[in-house]
């Protein structure tokens, strides 16, 4: 047994060198044809060439998709859902702009004042707030003069004016018989006319309350200035009323643009509270003066409009005003809603198909609240975004199209 094993040992250590020579035969052999590929040389130096076409047909691949990796897709069913609307650039004409600010003021003769007819303390008469819709005639303020010093001025006028009423009548009754003179009658008379007319007035609207104030005009209440258990005297200003219905644009001009003040016809103006732009063309404005001087404390010039009221605009506010001045033909101009801003840089976007869209820097030139003129950018025929431009903007950050993927 130990024979055979042995035996089995050598067997194994014989066929292990034959296949170690076998191996090093082979070795042998690759690198002989090792050897004779260095022959082919030639043949790799040859190859080159199509390889390198190869390539560059390869980078001008690259080329192009980088032409449209900043097209932006976005369809037409999408666009429209997101309100995108696209117009063609047409040139047209756009006034030199004067950008200042100012305040919208109540017309003169649009405004009337409640005052006290008889002096009292103030009571409301109900809920009297600034802004609530008035009619002439409706009670606004209770005067009562109860407990007073000097009385119920009511009372007081009645008795005078039923004392004057008697001595009239009285001296009436012996004027034919020349009991009294005519010039003690005239003076009888006169004194009857003052106590009835002022009677009539305080008496016209008493009652057991006190004195009532009504609305002189139809319009709003502008302010109330005094509060509720004041003390106030005849003729004192209790509530101030406004119909709004023509206001005054009042624009303050710096004086270094005095020389150009001849040629303003017109004017646009943005409220603070919703930023809406107005154009006085639109409300029947029309430019009343000009000042021919600066103000005493200030180095701006005024220059005023009178518009109709739309009613919501409301007078004393502060506005930011585009006064418009001599016309430019021939100038390319867009809405602001078609202008993106990205630090400090403005961008339209063009849509260059039916889904495709490009971002356009642009250079901005006047501003009369509407539209903008552009200076740079975009020129005639170009079809940009003039609504929904945010929406084309998004829709090129959060879908960004990889190469290729975009077939005209």
């Amino acid at each position: 047994m130990k024979k055979v094993i042995f035996m089995g040992v050598i067997g194994l250590f014989l066929l292990g060198s034959c296949n170690s020579k076998s191996g090093e035969g082979h070795n042998h052999e690759t690198e002989e044809h090792t050897h004779a590929g260095h022959d082919h040389e030639g043949h790799d130096h040859a190859s080159e060439a199509p390889d390198h076409k190869h390539d560059d047909g390869h980078n001008h691949g690259e080329e192009a998709a980088m032409a449209h990796s900043d097209e932006i897709i976005l369809p037409p069913a999408k666009a429209q859902a997101a309100g995108v609307m696209a117009s063609v650039i047409e040139p047209g004409s756009f006034n030199q702009v004067i950008k200042t600010s100012g305040q919208v003021m109540a017309a003169q003769g649009d405004e009337s004042v409640a005052v006290a007819t008889v002096a009292g303390v103030v009571s409301f008469h109900g809920k009297v707030i600034e802004g609530m819709s008035v009619g002439k005639g409706t009670p606004l303020v209770v005067l009562s003069s109860k407990n007073m010093a000097d009385g119920d001025p009511v009372q007081r006028a009645r008795i005078a004016y039923e004392t004057a009423k008697k001595e009239y009548e009285r001296m009436k009754e012996l004027l034919p018989d020349k009991i009294v003179s005519e010039k003690d009658f005239a003076q009888a008379q006169q004194a009857y006319e003052n106590a009835r007319i002022s009677y009539e007035a305080v008496a016209k609207n008493h009652s057991s309350q006190g004195q009532s104030v009504p609305s002189p005009i139809n319009g709003y209440v502008k302010s109330l200035l005094v509060k509720e258990g004041d003390y106030v005297t005849v003729g004192q200003p209790l509530v101030s009323i406004t119909q709004n219905r023509r206001l005054f644009l009042r624009a303050d001009v710096s004086e270094k643009y005095y020389p150009y003040l001849r040629t303003i016809g017109s004017a646009n103006f943005c409220t603070p509270y919703n930023n809406k732009v107005y154009t006085l063309k639109e409300l029947n404005g029309r430019l009343l003066s000009y000042g021919k001087a600066s103000g005493e404390n200030s180095y701006y010039v005024p220059v005023t409009f009178e518009f109709d009221n739309k009613g919501d605009i409301i007078p004393g506010a502060f506005v930011e005003i585009f006064l418009l001045s001599s016309p430019m033909e021939n100038v390319i101009s867009l809405p602001h809603t078609a202008l993106t801003e990205e630090q400090g840089s403005f961008f339209v976007y063009l849509q260059v198909d039916e889904e495709g869209y490009k971002k356009q820097l642009v250079t901005l030139g006047a501003d009369n609240g509407e539209r903008v003129q552009i200076l740079s950018g975009v020129k005639a025929g170009d079809k940009v975004v003039t609504q929904g431009a945010y929406q084309v903007k998004l829709a090129g950050a959060t879908n960004a199209i990889p190469a290729h993927s975009h077939e005209h």
